[in-house]
């Protein structure tokens, strides 16, 4: 055993698989800043590159990538609201309300020293956990897998703000648009409506997106100043590493959270950081201002996702099962290097295993620390006046959606979702009881008619199920006492203006004719294809009812009355219509692009939006517009990412980047 470990080790610290740890770390952050494209796509741009080499060097690139997308996702998360990749959504939260608030850089240290001491818990834990892993590992069936993904849904009671019928509503739509595509007992595909873009379902990223991105694009457009309400930027450093230390043990367990979690295949980072935000509210008595900016809704969710990391490479590794997305690609690279996964690793190639574990460790200093370097300056960026910043998110975030399957509907699917999103926010319908419930649904159907078929309705009564539910039943009851409000002012009065209750009554009652359409195609498939959707529809219309029956006869006071448009930000703008300052912009795009193509359109759209928008001069419009253009070809030409084309690129063979 020493033996072992003493060889891991100084194949660690070579020199050449350190040089290759860090060029790999590089394009982590490299990838990891540009909102939505995430692990996956920067492990497959490096596939390619690793024929011909050894194994050294090429577990020093993949590792040093795979360690750091979850630590320099945080600078989109934090600075523009918006989720930097699947595992810094929960982020968003807290991150970004801390950064409207002129506190970018306290947030940013906080999530930096956060992912780094994460990402070496995960490594210590991994270090002596290994070799026991495997029975650990196998005692999860189905049924557990199953009751799993349903304690990831409980956290849509601490998601669910004041009005808990509109919570459990937005966790159902998730549910329901997770489900569109094939179902997974049967194949048979449900909600396609005859769109073949819809075979597949919608991407996580057009969700993401659209759920956050957009509608934070439009608010900030709306109120026409900078990110940060104050340039209190300068003493927030050392306070996120004080913030940290304070919450210390918060830290310790949400990062064995992510380890374990991480480790168990089908979850992820999809849903990791929302367990530990979640556990984060349920523990938390002292002055929580959860959703509105508080520290530890930043600390909880960046410990675990670094941790999910070592957690996840051990399915991977011990049973060629991808403990995520990214994990997967992983697995393909170390097939092609000649490793093959399995029990081998725990034997004759533990020395492998280990050097892979403790590169893990060292790829997360070095991701940290090159971040916290870097955190100070890109900060500032909050105290830019938006409307320069807007194009280059609207550019940015079309591309990257546009990645997700390489196709305009993608563009499209992001537009309405992004209007969707925009009103959930209004509206006060939580948008991550939403997301939440759109990345659980496939593995909770999966697991599901799995535990059915293998065991019956028996699997209910099964030890592990059992301690499970428990558990799911503690974390309702602690959420629904510590619940996340991030719908802004709780003074009585709420609901003011007639027209509001009109509007909110037309959204109601289009989520409820989703609801229905949703058990109208259920109807049409097998009872395996059609249970899921099925069931969920059905507790959909129950609490869409009770949200209409609050609407139409509640007291103007209730919690359902919400309107953002009333108590919000934007009081006494209402001449500033929230169409017209994003989602109009973004279709205006969108709808160029079907003509002429991304790259033509997206240099159009700065020239109209600096000019009509920003109001900028001649000069600016050009250098920002040349600056942007120069930005997305060099990022299109490093990444091998292809740019949206249209009818222009179809009808003519035109170079690239035209093409």
């Amino acid at each position: 055993m020493i033996d072992t470990l003493l060889t891991a080790l100084a194949t660690l610290l070579t020199f050449q698989h350190m040089a290759y740890m860090l060029l790999g770390v590089t394009v982590g952050l490299t990838i990891g800043v540009i909102p939505g494209l995430g692990g996956i796509a920067g492990l497959s741009l490096l596939v390619p590159f690793l024929y011909g080499m050894d194994p050294i060097s090429a577990l020093g690139m993949l590792i040093g990538l795979v360690a750091v997308i979850p630590t320099s996702d945080t600078f989109a998360s934090v600075l523009m609201g918006i989720p930097g990749s699947s595992a810094s959504q929960a982020t968003v939260l807290d991150g970004f309300p801390l950064a409207k608030q002129g506190q970018a850089a306290r947030a940013l240290s906080a999530a930096f020293i956060s992912s780094l001491f994460g990402g070496i818990v995960g490594a210590v834990i991994l270090t002596f956990f290994v070799l026991v892993a495997r029975p650990l590992i196998l005692l999860f069936g189905s049924a557990e897998l199953f009751m799993l993904a349903l304690f990831g849904l409980s956290m849509v009671a601490v998601l669910a703000g004041r009005s808990l019928p509109k919570g459990l509503a937005a966790a159902v739509i998730g549910l329901l648009i997770g489900s569109i595509g094939a179902a997974p007992a049967t194949g048979e595909f449900r909600m396609i409506f005859g769109t073949e873009y819809l075979y597949d379902g919608i991407p996580l990223v057009i969700i993401g997106l659209g759920l956050f991105a957009i509608p934070e694009i439009s608010d900030l457009l709306r109120k026409n100043a900078s990110i940060a309400e104050r340039n209190a930027l300068g003493s927030g450093w050392f306070q996120g590493l004080r913030d940290w230390w304070a919450n210390l043990f918060l830290s310790i367990r949400c990062s064995g959270f992510g380890c374990l979690i991480g480790a168990i295949p089908g979850l992820g980072g999809s849903v990791v950081d929302w367990i530990a935000y979640g556990h984060a509210v349920q523990t938390s008595k002292t002055n929580p201002n959860f959703g509105n900016g508080d520290i530890r809704g930043v600390i909880a969710p960046e410990s675990a996702n670094n941790a999910m990391q070592g957690g996840a490479l051990l399915p991977t590794m011990l049973f060629g099962i991808p403990g995520s997305g990214s994990m997967a690609v992983f697995l393909g690279g170390m097939v092609l290097i000649g490793i093959e996964p399995g029990p081998s690793m725990v034997g004759a190639d533990l020395n492998i295993t280990y050097s892979i574990i403790w590169s893990l460790a060292i790829a997360n200093i070095m991701g940290a620390g090159i971040c916290m370097m870097l955190a100070q300056p890109i900060s500032k960026l909050t105290s830019v006046p938006f409307h320069y910043l807007a194009p280059f998110m609207i550019a940015l975030i079309c591309f990257a959606a546009f990645q997700a399957t390489r196709d305009l509907s993608d563009l499209v699917a992001l537009l309405v979702i992004g209007v969707v999103g925009i009103l959930m926010k209004r509206f006060g319908w939580p948008r991550p009881a939403l997301l939440i419930g759109f990345v659980l649904a496939p593995q909770a159907e999966t697991f599901f008619y799995q535990a059915l078929q293998f065991n019956g309705w028996g699997f209910l009564i099964r030890p592990g199920v059992l301690i499970i539910a428990a558990m799911t039943f503690a974390s309702v009851y602690f959420g629904l006492k510590n619940r996340v409000d991030d719908t802004g002012a709780t003074g009585e009065g709420v609901m003011t203006s007639r027209s509001s209750r009109t509007i909110q009554i037309g959204f109601a009652l289009a989520m409820m004719a989703f609801f229905a359409v949703a058990l109208w195609d259920a109807l049409e498939h097998s009872f395996l294809g059609a249970v899921f959707p099925l069931g969920v529809g059905v507790v959909g219309l129950v609490f869409g009812l009770i949200l209409l029956v609050h609407l139409w006869h509640g007291h103007e006071d209730h919690p359902a009355f919400f309107d953002y448009e009333i108590v919000g930000d934007h009081v006494g703008n209402s001449g500033n219509s929230w169409f017209w300052t994003g989602p109009a912009w973004i279709a205006g795009l969108v709808a160029a692009t079907a003509v002429v193509g991304f790259y033509i359109s997206m240099i159009l759209f700065f020239v109209a939006f600096l000019r009509l928008r920003a109001k900028a001069s001649w000069l600016m419009t050009a250098a920002l517009t040349l600056a942007a253009a120069g930005l997305i070809l060099a990022m299109a030409y490093m990444l091998s990412l292809n740019f949206p084309s249209g009818w222009l690129q179809g009808a003519y063979d035109l170079p690239w980047p035209i093409r």
